[in-house]
C-alpha cells in the first residue's frame, strides 16, 4: 500500500504540471490563463489591425478565432481530468491509504492485545476465573476489526481506481484530441475557401490557367505589369533581357507582383529588374507558355528546311496553342515586337531578343541540367520565336495595335516615334488553312546563326 502511495502521489504531481491551466479555479478565469488564449487574442488583434480587406488580417482573424474555440475545448478537457482523474488520485494518495494504513497498524496491535487477553482468558477459564475483562477486549476487537474490514473494502476501491485510472487518462485525451481534431476539420475548409475566393494570390510557381481563373484575369499580372512598365521606361533600355538585375530589386519587384499590389512606382527606373522578373515568371511556371504537348511539334516545324514551308509551319502550331496560351504569347509577342522596333537603340533585335528569353517561353518535359537544355534546344528555339517576332502582325493578324493595358489596371505611355515600318500583315485564303508567306525580312531564316557563345546569356 505504501508504494500504491509513492506511485500515485508523484502521479498526481506531473500530471498536474503538465496542465496549462491554473488548477482549483473556475473555468472562465482558468480559460483566461491558457497560453492559447492569449496566442487567441494576439492574433486576432493583429488581424483588426491590419483589417478585413487585408488576406493576412482576414487569416489571422479567423485563426485567431479558432485558437480560441481550441482553448475553450481544452479547458474543458483540464477540469474533466481533475474532476474525474487528479481529484481521486488526490484523495487516495493523501487521505485514503495513509487512513488505511493507520488503521492496519491500529489492527496489529489489537490483534496482539487481543491474542494476551485470549491467552490470560483461558488461562482463567481452567483456574474458574472470571473472563469479564476478557470479554470486554475481544468486544473491542470485534469492533475495530469490523472498521478494518471497512478500510480494507476501502483498499479494493482503490485498487479499482488505480487499475482504471491510466485507461481513465487515455480516453479523456482520446476524446479530447477527437475533439480539437472535428474542431479544426471544420475550420480548415472557411480558411480555404476564404483564400480560394482572395484575388491576391502568388503568381509566380502557379500554372497560368489557375492563376487567370482565380485572378478573373485575360493576362497574367506579372506578363501585363513588366510589359506596362518596359512600354514606360524601358523600351531604348540597351541590353534589356540580357543584363542581369540586381538579386534583391528583383526578389522584391517578384514579391510584389506575387501580392498583386499596384504600388509598383519604384521599380520603373530599373527596367532590368522588370526584364529579369518577366524572364523569372515564365521560367518558373509549371509548363512552359509554349506548352510540353505541343513541344514536338514546334522543334519539327523549326527543322523544316523549306523557308516558305517553315513558317508556315509554326503558323500551324502556333495556333494549336491552348486558349489561355495563346492570348498570352500573343501579348508577349506584340511586345517583343515593339521592343524590337528600338533595337538601334536598345541592340534588342529579334535574334538577340529570342537568344535570352526564348528558353523561357519553351524546353522540353525531361532535362537535364540548364546547360545541357541550352545546349539541347537553344538553336531550335531561337529558330521559333526570331521569325515570329519578326512576323508578329502575320502570326497575329487580329488587331495591329495592341491595348497592352489590358486591365485597365495600368497608364499608357505616350506613344513611341514610328521609326521602323511594320510588316503589313500578308493575305490569306480563308477557305484553306494555308497562309501566304511574308513579303520581307524573311532572308534572316535562311542565315546560318552560331548560337555557342550565347549559352552565357541563356543561363542568365
Amino acid at each position: 500500500m505504501e508504494l500504491v502511495r509513492v506511485v500515485s502521489h508523484n502521479t498526481h504531481k506531473r500530471m498536474v504540471a503538465c496542465l496549462q491551466g491554473q488548477i482549483g479555479t473556475d473555468a472562465e478565469k482558468r480559460h483566461k490563463k491558457l497560453p492559447l488564449t492569449s496566442l487567441s487574442q494576439a492574433m486576432q488583434d493583429g488581424g483588426n489591425q491590419l483589417g478585413e480587406e487585408s488576406l493576412i488580417g482576414k487569416m489571422m482573424e479567423m485563426c485567431g478565432d479558432a485558437e480560441n474555440r481550441l482553448a475553450s475545448e481544452l479547458m474543458q478537457h483540464e477540469m474533466n481530468i481533475e474532476k474525474e482523474i487528479l481529484d481521486p488520485l488526490n484523495q487516495l494518495a493523501e487521505l485514503d491509504i495513509p487512513n488505511i494504513l493507520k488503521q492496519r497498524r491500529q489492527l496489529a496491535k489489537l490483534v496482539l492485545d487481543y491474542d494476551s487477553a485470549r491467552a490470560r482468558w483461558l488461562q482463567a477459564t481452567k483456574s474458574i476465573i472470571s473472563g469479564t475483562n476478557t470479554q470486554s477486549l475481544t468486544a473491542k476487537a470485534d469492533s475495530l476489526k469490523e472498521e478494518v474490514d471497512e478500510a480494507m473494502n476501502k483498499m479494493e476501491l482503490c485498487k479499482v481506481l488505480m487499475w482504471n485510472m491510466p485507461k481513465h487518462l487515455l480516453e479523456a485525451q482520446a476524446d479530447y484530441h477527437r475533439k480539437s481534431l472535428t474542431l479544426l476539420e471544420s475550420v480548415l475548409p472557411t480558411i480555404q475557401a476564404q483564400q480560394d475566393s482572395w484575388t491576391e494570390k502568388p503568381a509566380f510557381g502557379t500554372a497560368l490557367d489557375e492563376h487567370l481563373k482565380r485572378s478573373s484575369r485575360e493576362i497574367a499580372l506579372p506578363i501585363e505589369a513588366c510589359v506596362m512598365m518596359l512600354l514606360e521606361t524601358g523600351m531604348k533600355e540597351e541590353g534589356l533581357f540580357r543584363i542581369a538585375a540586381g538579386a534583391s530589386k528583383l526578389k522584391k519587384l517578384k514579391a510584389a507582383l506575387d501580392c498583386s499590389t499596384s504600388q509598383l512606382e519604384e521599380f520603373y527606373s530599373d527596367p532590368h529588374a522588370v526584364a529579369g522578373a518577366l524572364k523569372s515568371y515564365l521560367r518558373e511556371l509549371p509548363e512552359p507558355l509554349m506548352t510540353y504537348q505541343l513541344y514536338d511539334e514546334w522543334i519539327q516545324a523549326s527543322n523544316v528546311s523549306d523557308p516558305d514551308k517553315r513558317l508556315q509551319a509554326l503558323w500551324v502550331t502556333c495556333d494549336q496553342l491552348p486558349k489561355n496560351n495563346k492570348a498570352n504569347f500573343r501579348y508577349l509577342i506584340k511586345f517583343l515586337a515593339k521592343l524590337a522596333q528600338e533595337s538601334d537603340i536598345n541592340k534588342m533585335t529579334p535574334s538577340n531578343i529570342a537568344i535570352v528569353l526564348g528558353p523561357n517561353l519553351l524546353w522540353a518535359k525531361t532535362e537535364g541540367s540548364l546547360a545541357e537544355m541550352a545546349a539541347a534546344t537553344s538553336v531550335h528555339v531561337v529558330t521559333i520565336i526570331e521569325p515570329i517576332i519578326q512576323h508578329a502582325d502575320w502570326f497575329f493578324p487580329e488587331g495591329r495595335d495592341v491595348d497592352f493595358n489590358v486591365s485597365g489596371m495600368f497608364s499608357m505611355p505616350a506613344p513611341l516615334p514610328n521609326n521602323v515600318n511594320h510588316l503589313t500583315p500578308p493575305d490569306y485564303d480563308s477557305g484553306t488553312i494555308e497562309r501566304k508567306r511574308p513579303g520581307s525580312m524573311f532572308h534572316s531564316l535562311n542565315q546560318s546563326h552560331s548560337y555557342s557563345s550565347c549559352f552565357a546569356k541563356i543561363c542568365n
